[in-house]
């Protein structure tokens, strides 16, 4: 906090040193009774220290983003596994959604696998999960789909399902036979570190 404050007021002293070296320059070109040479190059290089002292101000100020808010995501926590899936695949599932919900900035967790769902955890809701256009898009690229603010696109009902009204998404496919998606709290919730954390796990 103490280097905040002191940040803050290195910026201010910085700024009024620049508007005064530059007030100076202006009065004293003003002021005076012939403009020589000498006097133009002063004016020049104590204008030019004015506005050097007033971008460094600039530079020492911390410019702090506003952070996003948490949403309050309607469902209940909780762990679905498929009983089609054997003994290892189940704790594979287990520990690895895990890891991620505890590591990263994701509140729920689903794994489409083969045309059903084999793994949901986190924040759940009751609805029959459907991959729409996104998830196929997705499986098709071959690439992760990172969704940082849902609202701007018109095709993220199709999560609705999985949990309502999820700020932030990240779609990775599972080669050609399904993918895992992975809900956030906030929008732009998830790091580059979160996404390897997911991709590595899928």
């Amino acid at each position: 906090m103490s280097a905040v404050i002191s940040m803050i007021s290195s910026s201010r002293i910085t700024l009024f040193a620049g508007i005064l070296v530059l007030g100076l320059s202006i009065i004293n070109a003003f002021s005076a009774s012939s403009i020589t040479p000498e006097l133009q190059r002063s004016e020049i290089l104590s204008g030019l220290s004015g506005v050097g002292f007033m971008l460094i101000s600039l530079l020492l100020t911390e410019i702090k983003p506003v952070k996003a808010k948490k949403v309050d995501l309607k469902g209940s926590q909780g762990l679905e596994i498929n009983n089609t899936v054997n003994e290892v695949v189940k704790n594979e599932l287990a520990w690895g959604s895990f890891q991620i919900l505890k590591s990263t900035s994701a509140s729920t967790i689903l794994v489409w696998y083969e045309g059903e769902v084999i793994l949901r955890r986190g924040i759940l809701s009751s609805g029959k999960f459907v991959p729409g256009e996104i998830c196929n898009r997705a499986k098709t690229s071959g690439k992760l789909i990172s969704l940082v603010k849902t609202k701007l696109y018109p095709g993220r009902f199709e999560f609705d399902s999985i949990c309502a009204d999820l700020p932030s998404l990240i779609i990775y496919p599972l080669k050609k036979k399904g993918f895992v998606i992975v809900g956030g709290w906030t929008e732009r919730c998830f790091t580059k570190s979160d996404e390897s954390w997911i991709i590595g796990w899928s």
